[in-house]
């Protein structure tokens, strides 16, 4: 049986042999996809609530996740201008309460993006 057949047999579902699947396997290489932050946090929180096969997703993971990590840029970057415009978060001058400040919207910013996005 040649590539070609045994690509067919795999597509319709059909039954493979060991050998087949070893010859299926060095023909189709897996994609390895690679996710930000909250895409690969989002898929392990799927992963432990047990959503089998991701039919809530519509079955497109990849593009789910990957739009999880675009979401929660776009919302770090409008949550980050918008709080360091309040006076809570200002400046102060002074290094270790400005490192404190900038931590203390960062820490904000992260919960609200996991309850928002991540864990919704």
């Amino acid at each position: 049986m040649n590539n070609d057949e045994i690509l067919m047999k795999a597509q319709n579902g059909e039954g493979l042999t060991v050998e087949e699947i070893k010859v299926y396997q060095s023909i189709v290489k897996p994609i390895k996809h690679v996710y930000g932050k909250y895409g690969t946090l989002a898929k392990i929180y799927l992963q432990e609530h047990n959503v089998g096969k991701y039919w809530v997703l519509g079955g497109d993971l990849p593009d789910y996740l990957h739009g999880i990590d675009r979401q929660a840029e776009e919302l770090y970057s409008v949550m980050y201008d918008k709080l360091s415009k309040d006076e809570k978060y200002k400046r102060t001058g002074n290094y270790l309460e400005d490192v404190r400040r900038i931590k203390e919207m960062q820490d904000r910013i992260e919960e609200e993006i996991l309850n928002e996005i991540v864990y919704a």
